[in-house]
């Protein structure tokens, strides 16, 4: 059994008040009641520093000289930047066939575009923008003045984007030949996106409340199109709303705007014109109203002889690796984690390792993690699809039945036992998966957020398992 957690103010009483300062200067409400989390992250800083505590390390933060480079460090340290290329299919869907067209055919005229990607994390997302661009305009992108700039609060990140290198998990959505045709072997397992792409994008830093207090740079503004779908869930509500509202005023006369799926709000609809796209939901500028996008159909047909994510093909792939070359073992006697660290933090590592596409290490640490929390469904989950990566699909049926023994309702889990068992032509069980994960989804309100999920909503996940379940039923049986 783990050893039970001690609050994190016994530990250290200055925690509290580095805290509410973490929270004030990022906005991440999300660390409200997750202080283990937290700590974690302090931890790292505080041995990194040398420093013994809370308080010392506040003292540092607020140092003029060394201050700022520290907070730097802490905020990569606290920022949550899991990612990857063409995220959230139906929204590049919409991105393709109607939004970018509609933006492209209105702005013939001055020939210019601009996108902004708020809270950009690693860059998948702004250089899948450029991808789409650079497709949808063609040979015409040569006389067109394209900017998409990606911003994030994380130093750390940003570097990362601008070298514009992406291993296996990043890529996980992208069949071969797509990867092939925007991307560049580098070796190594990584991919390096083509200069045709990359010299459409650029990457500044910047804090989302910066547009609340004033301090905002003046060129972020103006512009066509603005995505910010990965972070608004950390903020506190109030937060959110006032920030769509400052994004809003950003936009161009007959701008875009889209956000994650986990964070649609009924105050948004007070703010900007709602457009109800298929599987996902737009905002322009305008009277708050809600409707159809029946009237902002392309205007030139897009070519459909490319598309980084069409509709599920008929045999569902489950999102892995095309080319992989890791060992296929692991150590027989996993050592536990160290007894300190808290079960959130045992996840995350597991998370995070996953995240960097070393699928190996991944297993090898969730197997230690299974030592001292054995009954914790999510590990199992996590662990399934780690071993999904390493090519294991016996393995990784297993780890996914486990979890579902484990916890019947964890919708995640059956969704991708699902996936997997289409994938391996077993169509009975595999349909039978879906279904018991949409059952689980329709006895929840539609905007309830799914464990484990990155973001998506029941509803959300409803949509999803009608398309694959539609996409594997023999034409013969439809009707």
């Amino acid at each position: 059994m783990a050893p039970r957690a001690i609050a994190v103010p016994l530990i250290d009483p200055g925690f509290p008040d580095l805290k509410s300062r973490i929270i004030e200067r990022t906005g991440h409400f999300y660390y409200q009641d997750k202080d283990d989390l937290l700590w974690e992250r302090v931890r790292k800083r505080l041995r990194a520093t040398g420093l013994s505590g809370s308080t010392q390390y506040l003292s540092l933060l607020d140092d003029a000289i060394s201050g700022p480079a520290e907070w730097g460090k802490l905020e990569a340290e606290i920022t949550i930047g899991e990612t990857f290329f063409f995220r959230y299919a139906e929204q590049f869907a919409a991105l393709r066939e109607t939004i970018l067209p509609e933006i492209i055919d209105r702005k013939g005229g001055t020939q210019r575009l601009r996108i902004w990607s708020a809270g950009c994390s690693t860059g998948a997302e702004p250089y899948s923008l450029a991808v789409l661009v650079k497709e949808i305009l063609g040979e015409r992108l040569g006389t067109w003045r394209v900017s998409i700039v990606g911003t994030d609060i994380n130093d750390s990140f940003l570097t990362l984007a601008r070298q514009a290198r992406f291993g296996k998990w990043a890529l996980r959505s992208m069949p071969a030949t797509e990867r092939d045709r925007y991307f560049l072997d580098a070796g190594k397992d990584q991919w390096q996106v083509r200069p045709e792409f990359r010299s459409l994008v650029r990457f500044e830093k910047h804090n989302l409340l910066s547009l609340l207090d004033g301090t905002s740079p003046l060129e972020l503004t103006d512009f066509d199109l603005i995505l910010c779908r990965n972070v608004l869930i950390y903020f506190h509500p109030d937060t959110v709303v006032r920030i769509v509202e400052a994004l809003r005023d950003r936009l161009t006369e007959g701008g875009w705007m889209l956000l994650g799926h986990a964070e649609p709000n009924p105050a948004f609809s007070a703010l900007m014109q709602t457009l109800n796209l298929p599987g996902t939901v737009a905002y322009r500028p305008g009277a708050g109203t809600a409707s159809s996008a029946a009237a902002v159909e392309p205007v030139s047909p897009v070519s459909q002889d490319w598309a980084p994510l069409l509709p599920p093909p008929k045999r569902i792939e489950p999102a892995k690796p095309r080319r992989l070359d890791l060992p296929a073992t692991v150590p027989s006697q996993p050592q536990a984690p160290n007894s300190s660290q808290g079960p959130g933090s045992l996840l995350e590592e597991v998370r995070a390792s996953a995240n960097t596409g070393d699928f190996a290490t991944a297993d090898a640490l969730c197997r230690r993690a299974l030592i001292v929390e054995p009954l914790r469904a999510a590990l199992h989950f996590y662990h399934g699809l780690i071993l999904q990566g390493l090519r294991r699909p016996d393995e990784a049926e297993k780890s996914f039945l486990k979890s579902i023994y484990l916890d019947k309702s964890f919708a995640m889990a059956h969704y991708h036992l699902g996936l997997l068992l289409l994938a391996e032509g077993r169509s009975t069980p595999g349909r039978r998966a879906l279904t018991n994960a949409a059952r689980i989804a329709a006895a929840m309100p539609d905007d309830n957020l799914l464990d484990e999920a990155d973001g998506l909503t029941a509803g959300d996940l409803r949509n999803l398992i009608r398309i694959h379940l539609e996409a594997a039923t023999p034409p013969q049986r439809r009707s």
